[in-house]
């Protein structure tokens, strides 16, 4: 029986999401090229250039291809001067999340160099946590249908639901297991002290919790968490919230190890999942050549680990490894990587160093 080949859909959409998206293609190409996962790639238009194109940022035909393709590797979407009537940016990348019901927003924050990060002290690999984020609900819910009266009153609301939160601590709970640390630990984050949805989030954690006594856990109030994560973050494992928190503090963890270039995501769901960095198109710098690629190599990393675990197959979750390997290797000397991270390379070049060390 011959290797399998992977179906990947690919949306660049707009700004640097197309740049960095270039990158970590190359990097796959090239893992294929020394013995790794064999991926077929078909890109689909998305975005806001998409909407001033077709009229739309997420065309149907590319949704039914992202249900159909084994992963979609997706760049970044939106512009700020391309807007919706009533104000409002387009985030197809959020709407895409909602109609696959990818409910889990896996942000990992790994330190991978001690000049990355702005905290005294640390060392690569002292920083290793992953922030997961509930994708389709909590504040989100009230996405396209917010209610504003009279231009006085604007009411979002917050939803939290029995399946929704129990699948999402459940999935926490498994990755804990996943990471395989000493010592696994999921931290509920919440604001249980005051509203309560969040109350009703952390007895429904408890519930989850209770079937998985080898991990241990832990509680946080969000406001806390800022300050935990800033003082300690080599103290914490999975951290599991509602959506809104996670959109905030997984670009706080990012700034812990070299900013929003080097954060990877994950959104996956039962029968979906899409990867990508979590930086924004960033349009002052599209076209000039300094985006930092490494997150988007290292979501098409988990890209391949996650196809790996979910089909059983060993030679693509080595290949989500060996990324991240190549990652570590060419960025471990300071004045490696883009501008960002301190360093003197352009994407292409930063690309070009991980392509040279996959070997």
């Amino acid at each position: 029986m011959g290797k399998k080949t992977y179906q990947i859909a690919v949306l660049k959409g707009d700004g640097i999401g197309i740049e960095v998206t270039d990158e970590a293609l190359k990097v796959l190409r090239a893992l294929e090229q020394k013995g790794g996962p064999a991926c077929a790639f078909a890109e689909y238009p998305s975005g806001a250039g998409c909407y001033l194109e077709q009229g739309t940022p997420l065309p149907p035909a590319t949704v039914e291809a992202c249900r159909r393709a084994d992963a979609v590797l997706l760049g970044a979407m939106g512009l700020p001067q391309v807007r919706w009537p009533d104000g409002t940016e387009m985030r197809p990348q959020v709407d895409l999340r909602i109609q696959l019901d990818l409910y889990a927003g896996v942000r990992p924050a790994y330190l991978y160099a001690a000049h990355h990060t702005p905290l005294k002290g640390r060392q690569a690999g002292d920083i290793d946590l992953v922030i997961l984020r509930e994708n389709v609900e909590g504040l989100f819910a009230s996405l396209n249908a917010g209610i504003e009266l009279r231009g006085e009153v604007a009411v979002d609301s917050m939803v939290i639901t029995r399946s929704g939160t129990e699948r999402l601590v459940r999935y926490a709970f498994e990755l804990a297991r996943q990471r395989g640390k000493a010592r696994p630990k999921v931290t509920c984050v919440d604001k249980a002290n005051i509203f309560k949805s969040m109350a009703f989030f952390r007895r429904l954690y408890d519930e989850v919790a209770a079937g998985y006594p080898e991990v241990a856990r832990e509680y946080a109030y969000v406001d806390a968490m800022a300050l935990y994560l800033v003082r300690q973050p080599e103290a914490y494992d999975v951290l599991v919230m509602e959506n809104m928190f996670g959109d905030i503090l997984s670009d706080l963890a990012a700034g812990l190890v070299g900013g929003l270039g080097m954060a990877p995501s994950a959104d996956i769901g039962d029968e979906a999942a899409v990867f990508q960095p979590v930086h924004g198109t960033a349009p002052d710098i599209a076209g000039q050549g300094n985006a930092n690629p490494v997150g988007a190599m290292l979501s098409a990393g988990l890209m391949l680990r996650w196809l790996g675990l979910r089909h059983g197959d060993e030679n693509a979750r080595a290949g989500g490894e060996r990324i991240e390997a190549a990652v570590r290797q060419v960025l471990a000397p300071e004045g490696t990587g883009t501008p960002d991270i301190g360093g003197t390379m352009n994407t292409t070049e930063l690309g070009d160093a991980i392509v040279a060390h996959l070997a």
